[in-house]
């Protein structure tokens, strides 16, 4: 075919697209390699093998090469990327909100009640249970993913140095997910002989990290492990698991109810709202205390996380007696305003006569003797940009 001047425009378009395509293959590439072999490769964690592998392929929550919820979660593509255009303009606050500064010497004393919640942010509370000291889901990174200089970031620093723990007996882990498995703060936390209870398959990355296998117990949903005297079950969650592309629900997700001699509590982790609920308030309630997700949800992803109005809802499911709202207020990791997700909960635990505690980061409470509700965060016009009203009750 002879070059004409008509044709020679169009092959140079051809031209100039094949190389901008080949660029940006080339610039993704350089992205892929500074990630995995200069900063992140180990923070992406490690499959399972050998016996480990052999457990998940066992377990009935693993069909088809992958976890599964026994209800189906809904993903709206299209409404994750047009959200960004009507994101609240206060996803993130102005200022850091005001944190109270956690010293060692809080936990010196026993709390008198027997059970007492630190709230550190986000999903990491120290949970003190009937002379016993848990840890969840901790996250002491400035970022929540698998490098330091890209990510969401914190809206304050921890408000507990990570040397200024006290002697813990048990690490929670609800799931893989960056914003609640955080690569360097196992680390630190490996070389304490604490023990790690996690879903199974998440302790894979664990010993791939460095924790010894003798310090990690893995649980399928419904099953116990003894922490002391606490009864640690892991109990069901509907949500999801990877860290990479490439391991989506690799790994199992969880929630965890704690049952010592004479107090009891419930950590959701992440959920969406589903029947077996109400099975885990059955086997392990009441619950003195729910720590229950109520932050980062979206329409787009409306079976991923509670929303709200499901977590009061979910508090109900379980038995819960007094509820803690956790999963706000640190990172900006949704469309919705960052005081959303506590105003709306006041609102709906009004209506269903459910009492809050609303501790500000660093803040201990008793759920015996719950402190009135005092208002830390700015009052802010939260009410912006795209709403997404997650307020049914809908479980298919």
């Amino acid at each position: 075919m002879s070059v004409t001047p008509a044709t020679r425009p169009l092959r140079s378009r051809v031209r100039r697209v094949l190389v901008r395509g080949v660029q940006v293959l080339a610039a993704v590439f350089v992205l892929f390699v500074v990630i995995v072999v200069v900063d992140g490769w180990r923070a992406f964690g490690s499959s399972a093998s050998g016996a480990r592998r052999e457990r998940i392929d066992r377990s009935p929550q693993h069909a088809g090469g992958e976890f599964v919820n026994p209800q189906p979660m809904q993903n709206h593509a299209w409404k994750m990327v047009t959200g960004l255009f009507s994101k609240s303009s206060v996803a993130s606050p102005s200022a850091p909100p005001p944190v109270e500064a956690v010293e060692a010497a809080r936990f010196a004393s026993p709390p008198e009640s027997g059970l007492r919640v630190t709230w550190l942010g986000h999903s990491t509370i120290v949970i003190e249970l009937d002379g016993h000291r848990v840890l969840t889901d901790p996250v002491w990174s400035d970022r929540i993913s698998p490098v330091s200089w890209a990510g969401p970031s914190r809206f304050y620093p921890p408000p507990l140095e990570l040397d200024d723990l006290p002697r813990l007996d048990a690490v929670l882990l609800s799931h893989d997910h960056y914003d609640h498995l955080d690569y360097p703060t196992i680390v630190a936390l490996k070389d304490t002989q604490v023990r790690f209870v996690t879903p199974i398959g998440v302790g894979a990355h664990l010993e791939y990290w460095g924790v010894t296998a003798d310090r990690i117990d893995e649980l399928d949903w419904w099953e116990e492990v003894l922490v002391g005297e606490l009864r640690v079950a892991c109990t069901p969650a509907r949500h999801a698991s990877g860290r990479t592309l490439f391991d989506t629900n690799e790994t199992l997700w969880a929630s965890y109810a704690l049952i010592g001699p004479h107090h009891r509590a419930w950590f959701s982790g992440d959920t969406g709202l589903f029947p077996a609920l109400s099975e885990i308030g059955e086997r392990y309630g009441p619950f003195d205390v729910t720590m229950i997700e109520a932050g980062a949800y979206g329409n787009a992803w409306p079976d991923w996380h509670l929303g709200p109005e499901q977590a009061v809802t979910a508090h109900g499911m379980v038995r819960g007696q007094v509820m803690m709202p956790i999963h706000w207020g640190l990172f900006d990791l949704a469309y919705h305003g960052w005081t959303e997700p506590i105003e709306r909960v006041l609102v709906a635990a009004e209506s269903a006569g459910v009492t809050i505690v609303a501790p500000r980061p660093g803040q201990s409470v008793e759920p015996s003797s719950p402190p009135a509700v005092e208002r830390w965060w700015p009052d802010v016009p939260w009410r912006t940009g795209e709403q997404d009203p997650i307020v049914a009750t809908k479980m298919e």
